[in-house]
């Protein structure tokens, strides 16, 4: 089976959540799943139910428990590359048949990463590998080379109106 290169983008909600529920269709059908989550830490609802499938799904964070907003730190950023340098040894490798770079978008936006790197990610892929990208703000190019874009698109949400996020729907 070929493997193809899916970018989940765009500011609406739910590029996590489609990547994620790939990764349980994968699951059903006896795939090996790999989830590289970046400037993520902490033990969100989604983590605990993946830990249910331990021979199936492996989840490491890259992330140092705090949102990144305006310029990374340079232990933001160290902790990123190591990221990306896993996610690279777990992609060639080829032993998992998905492997989700989530918010490698985000990644890439603050610098982190480079559009350069991505690309060279998406080259080393071996055929049969899935790969996903998730993450507001992917570039031209990186949609460019991409098989498949979805754009989310945010027409409302409840979160204008002051909603906070609710454990089990949103984290």
């Amino acid at each position: 089976m070929e493997g193809y290169i899916q970018i989940y983008t765009g500011n609406g909600k739910g590029k996590t959540t489609s990547a994620l529920g790939l990764a349980i269709r994968a699951v059903g059908a006896g795939k090996k799943v790999f989830i590289g989550q970046f400037l993520k830490s902490g033990k969100y609802s989604e983590m605990k139910a993946l830990a249910r499938f331990p021979d199936q799904i492996t989840v490491e964070q890259f992330g140092l428990g705090k949102f990144v907003r305006g310029k990374p730190s340079e232990d933001d950023k160290k902790a990123g590359i190591n990221g990306y340098k896993k996610i690279f040894e777990i992609l060639t490798q080829g032993a998992h048949d998905l492997v989700i770079m989530d918010e490698g978008n985000v990644a890439l936006y603050f610098g982190i990463i480079t559009e350069q790197s991505l690309l060279d990610l998406f080259n080393a892929k071996p055929a049969h590998v899935e790969l996903v990208v998730t993450g507001r703000g992917a570039t031209p190019a990186i949609m460019e080379r991409a098989d498949l874009v979805v754009e989310m698109k945010e027409i409302k949400h409840y979160y204008q109106q002051g909603v906070k996020a609710r454990i089990g729907i949103e984290k």
